[in-house]
């Protein structure tokens, strides 16, 4: 790859993330933007650095239009044309809400009326 010219470089290196973007359907909002995210690994996730230099805090991960969990970015630095995000912490949405009691594995599901 050293061998290859800079601006053919740049075209693949762009062309990997028109793909990766087409891929991918998760998406970052954060401060009532949307950012598409490139790729995903243990540590946090990476977004397209011509969007978007900086980015920390508390923001939202959509699949779609469903909403899978809220980061807490820590760090971001620029590498290679994508903006690595490292996550301290990742908590899943629930669509029910918790309970507050242990539910039997045994219980009825439903009772018949009396008549």
């Amino acid at each position: 790859m050293e061998f290859l010219p800079k601006d053919m470089l740049a075209a693949l290196h762009e062309a990997g993330n028109r793909d990766a973007k087409r891929r991918s359907r998760l998406c970052v909002h954060a401060g009532g933007e949307v950012y598409r995210v490139l790729s995903r690994s243990r540590l946090g996730f990476s977004l397209d650095a011509g969007q978007v230099t900086h980015l920390r805090g508390l923001v939202d991960l959509y699949d779609g239009p469903r909403h899978v969990s809220q980061c807490l970015i820590v760090a971001s630095e620029v590498e290679a044309g994508e903006l690595l995000c490292t996550v301290k912490r990742e908590t899943a949405v629930a669509d029910h809400p918790a309970l507050d009691f242990a539910r039997d594995e045994v219980a009825p599901k439903g009772y018949l009326p009396r008549d």
